[in-house]
């Protein structure tokens, strides 16, 4: 943000003109001779830019970023203080190298330990930390005067010395004016910054959606939304406890190698996950979470935004349940009249024999058929409803394909329709039922037959695709319309006089059950084509089929 980096620079000046400030002061106080130059200038850069450096750094992410600042504001003084002592005329020069390695780590010391006290704030931080640097950086000055002897060329008359302070009072008396100026700019892009900082907690303690920070497995933040979300009356009741003891267990693994990889190949594409927690009262919450990888002090943490989803999920259950009823009464109304048509039938038959007023023999074959029909519709209700194991088996779709043309080709000869069979050269294999396979295309091939009253020709191609086996029959009966497409395979919908719609119905579930599909493509006054798509089996398997005796392979089960 452009306020931030102007208080950084403001800030920066300031620290190097304190540094210098303290530096000239010290040098008059040991008598050292100060050297007035270009180097002047260099060493003001070197200090406000290292301090610059260090309030980057501090604003950055990660575990070294205190010791980095702190080696840059180190660096800043040790330049300001010691670039300037050996910079004037000198003849003979000697360091302690002991009281030179002391004044270093001290000026490190403090300003880490000022850093890390602004981190914590905790009490009055900000005047602690100025203490800190403050007392580091007199104190690397001290020592470092103690640790540097210098003989001069020149000596220190007191012209040289009226000269010396004269110069000296013109730069603290432009520190003097620079500095406050320095300040209240920096002050005032501060609270800018502050302002906008204070902004943006607002919007995160006023919103709707719980907005915390995990760090650790442990929450690091959790704001007001979250707190009531999760029924806490105070914060000790989340923060600082494990984020495990509110996350539902069949999360904890998903959570655990999200934190190992904080650090690695964390995936921050920001959507939106299903999770469930438990409330501090034990209560079951449905929430939508949002993870967003970020910094919490010195480490990294994840940012999460939860939205809690319960009364939604109530609702979708709802409407559910509502949709389950519907098909319900729809499936019951559908059984009822399906049924009540043969049984009124058998009552009346019945009645009629009873009263010995018929004994027609033809009757009982008409209350047979009735009952046949009611059976086969029960039967169909049964298969839909009742789970089945069945054997798959690896099998030439082509074989099962021909046995059913053959099988319908008779009644389709007595409507005046010609089945043409076209098949690909080599096999195709499926991994199915037999008799369920063999099951649709009779269901399907019949329909067909029944639409085209007029007679026709119904064309049965079956081929490979990519990695499926398409079987497509096409007719050329009246058509379908739009509207009505869209409910085949709905219980009880057909277009035929004495059709139950149970046998699309039927034929869809068994497809699926393979893992296929159903495509249908209908025209009015034109046809219908029906695309029956397998997928294509496995060659090795299908090699090891073709192998066994009998020529089947059994591989595993489904429930149909």
């Amino acid at each position: 943000m452009r306020e931030r980096h102007y208080g950084m620079i403001g800030g920066a000046a300031v620290f190097g003109f304190g540094l210098s400030s303290m530096h000239f002061v010290g040098m008059l106080t040991w008598d050292y001779m100060i050297s007035f130059g270009w180097h002047l200038g260099l060493i003001f850069v070197l200090g406000a830019g290292f301090a610059y450096l260090a309030y980057i750094r501090l604003g950055g992410t990660g575990s070294l970023r205190r010791i980095m600042a702190s080696l840059y504001v180190s660096a800043g003084a040790l330049a300001i203080h010691y670039v300037n002592m050996i910079s004037g005329p000198i003849s003979r020069f000697h360091m302690d190298l002991g009281l030179f390695l002391m004044s270093v780590l001290l000026i490190l010391a403090g300003s880490w330990g000022a850093f890390y006290r602004f981190d914590r704030k905790e009490g009055n931080f900000k005047l602690v930390s100025a203490i800190l640097l403050g007392s580091s950086v007199a104190g690397m000055i001290l020592i470092g005067m103690e640790a540097v002897t210098i003989e001069y060329r020149d000596i220190l008359t007191a012209d040289k010395l009226n000269d010396m302070m004269m110069l000296l009072v013109i730069i603290i008396g432009f520190e003097t004016l620079f500095v406050p100026l320095g300040s209240l700019a920096a002050w005032f892009m501060n609270r800018r910054f502050n302002v906008v900082d204070e902004r943006y907690k607002l919007l995160v303690e006023n919103s709707m959606d719980m907005i915390a920070i995990m760090r650790d497995g442990r929450w690091e933040y959790v704001n007001k939304a979250g707190l009531q979300m999760f029924e806490a009356k105070r914060e000790e009741e989340m923060i600082n406890r494990s984020v495990f003891d509110f996350l539902h267990p069949a999360y904890h693994e998903q959570l655990r190698e999200q934190l190992v990889n904080l650090n690695g190949d964390y995936d921050n594409s920001r959507a939106p996950e299903e999770q469930e927690w438990y409330t501090v009262t034990g209560k079951l919450l449905y929430t939508e979470v949002v993870k967003t990888l970020t910094s919490f002090g010195d480490k990294p943490a994840i940012q999460v935004i939860v939205r809690d989803i319960s009364e939604r999920k109530k609702n979708e259950e709802l409407l559910i349940n509502s949709e389950k009823l519907y098909v319900a009464g729809q499936l019951a109304a559908g059984i009822a009249h399906e049924i009540r048509n043969p049984l009124t039938s058998l009552k009346g038959f019945l009645q009629l024999m009873a009263s010995g007023r018929a004994a027609n023999s033809q009757y009982f074959d008409i209350m047979k058929s009735e009952l046949t029909r009611i059976e086969s519709i029960v039967s169909e209700m049964l298969m839909l409803s009742k789970p089945q194991i069945y054997e798959l088996a690896v099998k030439d779709i082509r074989t099962i394909l021909n046995d059913t043309v053959i099988l319908l080709e008779a009644q389709a000869l007595m409507h005046g329709i010609m089945l043409e069979l076209k098949q690909h050269g080599s096999p195709l294999w499926v991994n199915g039922v037999e008799n369920q396979i063999k099951q649709v295309f009779i269901n399907i091939m019949k329909n067909a037959i029944e639409a085209m009253p007029d007679g026709g020709t119904i064309s049965v191609t079956c081929f490979g695709e990519d990695d499926t086996v398409i079987v497509r029959i096409v007719d050329e009966g009246p058509g379908i319309a739009g509207d009505q497409l869209q409910k085949m395979g709905q219980p009880f919908y057909t277009t035929k006089d004495k059709g139950t719609g149970l046998g699309l119905m039927v034929s869809y579930k068994i497809v699926d059950n393979h893992k296929g599909k159903i495509r249908v493509d209908s025209r009015l006054g034109t046809g219908t084509t029906m695309d029956i798509i397998f997928p294509l089996a496995d060659r090795d398997a299908a090699a090891g089929e073709a192998e066994a005796p009998g020529g089947e392979q059994k591989n595993h089960s489904f429930a149909g």
